[in-house]
This record gives structure tokens, C-alpha cells and sequence, in this order.
């Protein structure tokens, strides 16, 4: 019994640093805050009508493939490029008239896609 007890508070160091590394790693792991996914489920779902808990479901897949290819940051960046991109006259057009966010709003657009396919969400337009 002495014996058990003697291994087991040698193991136990070791063990609680491995758990605490796997706690550590949560919040390192590029999470988005809660309120943006919540905004990319309902854009999602509105841009891709369909069943309500399907397209939640897909939604939220969508968004939490997103989250594993970009940081939260870059997403930002990429998504206020998009948002901009559509505003029409002038002010859209500092936006669009600048070459070197191109790039972003390409890279944006394929991990769209790339996150879409990849969650089963249809490609087709809102009615």
C-alpha cells in the first residue's frame, strides 16, 4: 500500500503539469470570441437558406473551420476587406482601389469555399 501511495505522488508532479499544459492550450488555440461566431451563424444561415438546425449546424461548422485556418486577427482584416469591398460610390472605392488588399480578399474568398465544402453548405445565393 506504501508502496502504491509512494508511486503515485511521484506521478502526480508530472501528471499535473501535462494537465495544466492541455488547460494552457485552450486559450492559445486561436478561439473566436463567442459574439463573432454567433455573427458568422447568422450570416451564414441567412446567405444559405435551408433547414433551421441544419444550417446552424453547418453554419457552426463553418465557422469553427475558419477558426482552425486563420487567426481571429487575420480574420478581422479579411472580413472588414470583404465588408468594404461591397460598399458602393466612393467610399467603397478606397477600398477597392487599393491593389495590395486583393491578395487578403482572395485569400478570404477560397477559405470560404474551402470551409463551406468542407461542412456540406450549397454555394447558391440567398432568394
Amino acid at each position: 500500500m506504501m508502496l502504491k501511495l509512494r508511486v503515485a505522488l511521484h506521478l502526480l508532479p508530472p501528471l499535473l503539469l501535462s494537465l495544466s499544459a492541455a488547460a494552457q492550450a485552450g486559450p492559445e488555440a486561436n478561439d473566436f470570441p463567442t459574439v463573432d461566431r454567433v455573427l458568422y451563424v447568422q450570416e451564414c444561415m441567412r446567405n444559405h437558406p435551408g433547414p433551421f438546425y441544419e444550417m446552424v449546424n453547418k453554419c457552426s461548422c463553418a465557422v469553427d473551420a475558419f477558426a482552425s485556418e486563420v487567426k481571429y486577427d487575420e480574420y478581422v482584416t479579411m472580413q472588414t476587406i470583404s465588408n468594404g469591398m461591397s460598399i458602393g460610390g466612393e467610399r467603397g472605392g478606397a477600398i477597392r482601389d487599393v491593389p495590395s488588399l486583393a491578395p487578403e480578399l482572395k485569400k478570404y474568398r477560397a477559405l470560404q469555399t474551402k470551409v463551406q465544402q468542407s461542412c456540406f453548405i450549397k454555394n447558391e445565393p440567398a432568394k
